[in-house]
């Protein structure tokens, strides 16, 4: 403004120019919505359910121009039981043995946190569990979809 004032030109019809000039600044800031990484760790007992919900997140991902990574195929996790077979604990000592295997994918985002709703907004089977969390934050809230 003192320069405005040194020089003679008007200084109501600088403040306007200046002004524009920020609205057009606050307008491209708007547009531009901040990235964030964001990481999808989908679980799930049976494999083809997840590889589908895997591949329709992906799409979904390609369609919107975000960049993603994965989905990473996580060690499949075993859990075993082994019991007597009869109920009394006479006779041989037969044994069954009974397992669960949980499967484990990771995607990792890279998009505006308000899409993530837009990317997952699909029919997501009752068996898969989708846990979202934000790993740039120190203490990342983890939000489970179902």
């Amino acid at each position: 403004v003192r320069c405005v004032q040194e020089t003679g030109i008007n200084a109501e019809y600088m403040g306007i120019i200046i002004m524009d000039k920020d609205k057009d600044k606050t307008k491209g800031e708007e547009a531009t919505e901040e990235l964030s990484k964001i990481r999808l760790t989908l679980s799930a007992k049976e494999i083809k359910p997840l590889e589908d919900v895997c591949s329709q997140i992906l799409q979904k991902t390609k369609e919107l121009n975000f960049k993603f990574r994965g989905p990473v195929r996580m060690p499949t996790k075993t859990l075993r039981i082994t019991c007597r077979k009869t109920p009394c604990g006479e006779g041989t000592d037969t044994w069954d043995h009974f397992e669960m295997r949980l499967h484990k994918r990771v995607i990792d985002l890279n998009c505006p946190i308000k899409k993530v709703k837009e990317i997952t907004g699909f029919k997501i089977e009752p068996g898969i569990i989708v846990n979202v969390s934000f790993p740039q934050y120190a203490k990342s809230a983890i939000i489970t979809l179902n």
